[in-house]
């Protein structure tokens, strides 16, 4: 479908978008912008909130800004009948806030796994529920969750966020299920690889070293363009970026390997990663958090990189995978 075509499906229609004050979200806004749609913004910082909706308004559509925790259902409730209120319907609803905490299990507060989930989960479940009164009044909807690759890889060193994905993940799917009933009304996941987003700041560090994302690294218009996509033409699911297709395969095939692998690349990298203060980042305080659309992370080393780190993680998941055939053999002939 081109530009024109998703203008005249989406123009007049109301769109809500949460964790739309930077990365993802703010590049959510700006694509729905373009195709006409009336945006209902949603973010912890109401001042840069404000900016992004002035973007918005910028390209000719009508915007609000509503400040919002997604981690209080009567906040939640707030923005959907305050979205209503605003375009007479909800067309469609995007779960987008997120955040993240890197550190050893047993180093990392309990509080920080909490906020984590309550944010990457418990948010989208307010979501939902306060949204999908709404779409089953009107008979159609379509809920838009950003999901990640993390929902099929569970990465060392981020449990909380590893839990709060593979839950979305079964959220989503036992909420499909029970919609059958209501054809009009979608619930699709979007799965994307590492994306360049202000996201590595704003998350919790409780390992003392800089955090990087794992190459490649994506473009965060890309997500949105695929969210506009699937507001258009709905999906189940989604996939944006090779990577995640590719990283999901091998776990699947070798996932003992994957596991292996991962932790020796992830505690590597600490060893040499440069020194930063432990910091809650922005689980708590969305004060003094960087915004934007990008991070910073992409590079013209970029491709060099995708190539080094696919080399890397293919290598190692072959060499486990023969040292593991190995092993199984000699236990054979031990027998």
């Amino acid at each position: 479908m081109n530009n024109q075509q998703l203008k005249r499906f989406l123009y007049g229609k109301t769109v809500v978008i949460t964790g739309a004050s930077s990365g993802i979200g703010h590049a959510a806004a700006i694509a729905f912008a373009e195709c006409g749609a009336n945006l209902v913004l949603a973010a912890r910082r109401e001042d840069v909130l404000e900016t992004v909706a002035a973007e918005c308004e910028a390209l000719g559509v009508k915007t609000i800004a509503v400040k919002t925790d997604v981690t209080n259902a009567e906040d939640m409730k707030h923005l959907a009948d305050t979205a209503a209120a605003f375009g007479n319907t909800i067309d469609v609803w995007i779960n987008n806030a997120g955040i993240g905490c890197v550190g050893e299990f047993t180093e990392t507060p309990v509080s920080s796994h909490q906020r984590v989930i309550e944010t990457n989960l418990l948010g989208y479940i307010h979501g939902a529920h306060a949204a999908l009164p709404y779409f089953k009044r009107q008979g159609y909807g379509v809920l838009i969750n950003t999901n990640s690759l993390g929902a099929w890889i569970a990465q060392p060193y981020s449990v909380a966020y590893a839990a709060s994905k593979f839950g979305l993940r079964g959220f989503s799917e036992a909420l499909r299920g029970e919609l059958i009933k209501f054809p009009g009304i979608y619930v699709c996941d979007i799965f994307p690889g590492f994306i360049d987003t202000p996201g590595f700041q704003h998350g919790a560090n409780y390992v003392g070293r800089k955090i990087k994302p794992i190459p490649p690294v994506y473009d965060a218009r890309r997500v949105a363009h695929a969210m506009v996509s699937l507001a258009v033409r709905p999906k189940e699911a989604v996939n944006v970026g090779a990577s995640a297709v590719f990283f999901r395969i091998i776990n699947s095939l070798f996932p003992t390997v994957t596991q292996r692998v991962l932790f020796t690349l992830m505690s590597s990298y600490f060893k040499r990663a440069k020194p930063v203060p432990v910091s809650d980042g922005a689980l708590f305080s969305s004060d003094n958090t960087d915004t934007g659309i990008d991070g910073g992370w992409t590079s013209p080393h970029n491709t060099r990189n995708i190539v080094i780190t696919t080399a890397a993680l293919a290598a190692g998941v072959g060499v486990g995978y023969y040292l593991l055939r190995k092993k199984g053999k000699r236990k054979k002939t031990v027998v």
